[in-house]
């Protein structure tokens, strides 16, 4: 699969590695149950989105410009790429 720059959703900003939650900065919106893929070097997985939060408040839908928190299948950093898979 090839990853193109209009797939681009947004970027991992921070990584709470004890509950296994990233916070992404959105260029887009995503919703839950999108299907998205992790990027940072030769590290990526994908994984369909379970749930969202905006402010500790569960959300259906995270919109351009938001900070939302989703629950992560494996680890990832700070600069990680999100793509619509």
């Amino acid at each position: 699969m090839r990853i193109l720059k209009k797939d681009l959703i947004g970027k991992v900003i921070h990584y709470y590695d004890k509950i296994g939650v990233a916070v992404i900065k959105l260029e887009k919106n995503l919703k839950a149950g999108d299907k998205v893929k992790f990027v940072k070097g030769e590290n990526a997985f994908e994984q369909t989105v379970e749930s969202l939060q905006l402010e500790h408040e569960q959300v259906k839908e995270g919109k351009k410009g938001e900070e939302i928190a989703l629950k992560v299948d494996k680890e990832t950093g700070s600069g990680t790429l999100v793509y619509k898979a």
